[in-house]
């Protein structure tokens, strides 16, 4: 029983707590029965470090321990309050059923007591003591959640069914070759070390029938290039050897010679270190051999081209450039015996001075490209023979030659100085299909030679025509600019012709409205012709071109170590190169009736704006040396569509070409000239090192001019 004392010592107790039935103790201090309760005793320190472990344990979550509660929370109390589990296999020690969850569940069942249960103002009791409370407070375990998985997994029955899928294995032979055929050889070569597979694959035969070695051959040995076209074996089809001077020993060649049996194409130019017996094996081992280019090779003689002519008859082209030890008579077998030949190119070949060896090229006549560059025996009868033929007959009104017209479309006769005008003559109305004609270093030659080859070459396209002091002004204005080759004339080429100048070149601009490149060099002419050109260039625009298309090089001029030409006319270029076409303007709104004495005014909407168009062809210069840099840079930036840029260089630049010019000039104030041209000159200088990527306001290390006396 309670000590009455103690009460009325501490009147602000609260009252007693509500009855606890089945072993709890009630309000008056007496257990179900009527019995006075025995007050339990105060534990030691591991009830307490139990109870704090229920409490910790009976959170919610960790991960809200710091949340604060709701302020409309019915359980505020002072203390912490636990939602532990207190089922066990057995009934709650403390009287509640097996099944209830938490101490709150009590209060809401039909059993419990009718008793109040406010717990604020109940103090809580202090448990029972008793054995074996660690097996009956059951901790709670706290689990984090993870996140959602983004992949689900295959049912086990579906993982048993799948296997691993190899597609390189699983797919046919031809497919692989044709998937390797994009490689380029290095690559393959460098494929093949993958492994077993890939080796054999990589040097199939499929894959070189066309072996072009121009882009290695300075990069791989003659054991590797000679393993390679054997493994090839008969495949290879193309074959391009140019340069391939390690191919040295007698063995390596061959056994090159002993795998290639079906070449179309071969080219061993340079390899000057094949045997004359093993090129002669090559040769009679390969009869389909269409394109031959033997170019410098020593091995090359008058017999080698009797075996050409037994062993190759489908042969098209032939290439015997700077052999040194043959002469026209083998090009006489050749010609003779391989009926469709149609380009050979001889330069420097000795003995073309054999009227023999002319009357076989008259006879034949199935030549197209003839290359006798260099040929000094080259005579003016052996080039007649060659034109005209054995006692020629001429038109009496006329006097032209009543002879078969020629099949040839390009003829370089470069560098023959033994030909004059008297020979170069005899070309005029027997090659209606001429198409490129060069006579550069052919000294002798006056514009009387070349007027009846203009007059009788419509289709001429190239005309090379350097270093030909005779020439006048004359043969460009009355003969080249009026022919009937002028609309389709494309390169030009008039340098060191000292002689030529504007009074020629200004009608050749005019009317060869679809010239390409124009060498001009050395010569007479000054701006007039690059302002005529960049007007030309201009106006054959390309119609119905797109706008925002970047523009071309349409015209090349060579302009250098011309004295006439000055910095206005390579400016009157840049600024036509960065000339924006105006849009058209719109329709006018104002129509006229027929009478003319009213005007009806239609409003229409307004057009959508039209972007100005960028130059579709630009002109591309090679001008001093000075101004080279500056013009290259100008062509970058409208190349790329920076017209802007390009317009702002060429704006600063003159402005520093004319500061040079003032400062040049005698008389008073000289020193303000040099001090305005050396800040044009540094205003200029910035410009042209912004367009290579420099951010603005940053400048290079600069030091001081050279100027040379």
């Amino acid at each position: 029983m309670a000590d009455p004392d103690r009460t009325d010592a501490f009147p602000n107790l609260p009252p007693p707590s509500p009855d606890i039935h089945d072993g709890v103790l009630t309000g008056n201090g007496t257990n179900g029965n009527g019995n006075v309760a025995e007050t339990p005793s105060k534990k030691g320190g591991r009830e307490r470090i139990l109870r704090r472990l229920q409490r910790i344990s009976s959170s919610p979550t960790l991960a809200q321990l710091g949340r604060p509660r709701a302020a409309s929370s019915p359980y505020r109390i002072a203390g912490s309050l636990s939602c532990v589990s207190l089922a066990s296999s057995g009934a709650s020690p403390f009287g509640q059923p097996s099944t209830s969850s938490s101490y709150f569940s009590q209060a809401s069942t039909a059993d419990s007591s009718s008793a109040p249960t406010s717990i604020p103002g109940s103090p809580v009791p202090r448990s029972p003591g008793y054995d074996g409370i660690e097996s009956v407070l059951a901790i709670r375990k706290v689990e984090i959640a993870s996140p959602p998985s983004t992949t689900i997994s295959l049912p086990a029955e579906v993982k048993r069914k799948t296997k691993s899928f190899n597609l390189w294995a699983s797919m046919p032979h031809e497919i692989k070759i044709y998937v390797l055929s994009f490689l380029r050889p290095k690559e393959l070569v460098r494929a093949s070390r993958v492994s077993q597979d890939f080796y054999k694959m990589c040097f199939d035969g499929q894959l070189w029938t066309c072996f072009d070695a121009s882009e290695f051959y300075k990069e791989i040995p003659a054991e590797s290039l000679a393993k390679i076209i054997v493994k090839a074996g008969p495949f290879v089809k193309d074959l391009n050897l140019r340069g391939c001077v390690q191919v040295e020993h007698y063995k390596r060649a061959e056994v090159v010679v002993k795998a290639c049996r079906n070449l179309i194409n071969a080219t061993l130019e340079g390899c000057r270190n094949f045997q004359r017996t093993t090129l002669h094996s090559l040769l009679r081992s390969n009869e389909k051999l269409t394109n031959l280019n033997l170019t410098g090779l020593t091995a090359v003689t008058n017999a080698t081209c009797k075996i050409i002519a037994q062993s190759c008859p489908q042969l098209e082209m032939f290439n015997v450039s700077w052999c040194k030890h043959m002469d026209a008579r083998g090009i006489k077998s050749v010609v003779q015996g391989c009926r469709k030949l149609r380009d050979v190119r001889a330069g420097e070949i000795r003995g073309f001075d054999n009227r023999d060896v002319a009357e076989a090229l008259f006879v034949t006549n199935r030549l197209e490209r003839l290359v006798l560059a260099g040929c000094e025996d080259l005579s003016d009868a052996a080039l007649e023979m060659m034109m005209l033929g054995p006692d020629p007959e001429f038109d009496i009104l006329s006097g032209h030659p009543l002879v078969p017209p020629r099949k040839l479309r390009h003829l370089d006769l470069s560098r023959c100085s033994r030909l004059t005008s008297h020979g170069v003559k005899s070309l005029g109305y027997v090659l209606p299909d001429l198409e490129g004609l060069q006579l550069t270093g052919v000294t002798t030659l006056t514009e009387d030679a070349l007027e009846p080859i203009l007059a009788s070459t419509p289709h001429l396209a190239l005309l090379e025509l350097e270093d030909l002091a005779e020439l006048t002004n004359t043969l460009l204005s009355e003969h080249l600019a009026k022919a009937p080759c002028a609309p389709k004339l494309e390169h030009l080429s008039i340098s060191y012709c000292e002689s030529l100048g504007d009074p020629g070149m200004l009608p050749v601009i005019r009317n060869c409205t679809r010239l390409k490149s124009v060498f001009m060099d050395n010569t007479r002419i000054s701006d007039l012709v690059l302002a005529e050109a960049a007007a030309m260039v201009r106006k054959r625009a390309t119609p119905g071109r797109q706008r925002s298309a970047l523009p071309i090089i349409g015209l090349s001029l060579v302009v250098y170590d011309c004295s006439n030409v000055t910095w206005t006319g390579i400016r009157e270029v840049l600024s036509r190169n960065t000339e924006i076409a105006k849009p058209k303007p719109p329709a006018d709104a104002e129509d006229h009736d027929d009478s003319g004495t009213e005007a009806v005014v239609h409003l229409a909407t307004p057009a959508a704006p039209v972007t100005p168009a960028l130059p579709a062809e630009i002109i591309g210069l090679k001008c001093f040396y000075g101004w080279q840099m500056t013009v290259d840079e100008h062509t970058k930036r409208v190349l790329r569509g920076d017209i802007q840029a390009a317009s702002r260089l060429e704006r600063k630049w003159a402005d520093y070409m004319q500061a040079n010019e003032e400062a040049g000039l005698a008389g008073g104030g000289g020193r303000r000239r040099r001090r305005r041209a050396r800040e044009a000159q540094q205003v200029h200088a910035d410009e042209e090192e912004g367009g290579f990527g420099i951010a603005p306001g940053r400048r290079r290390a600069r030091t001081a001019a050279c100027v040379v006396m």
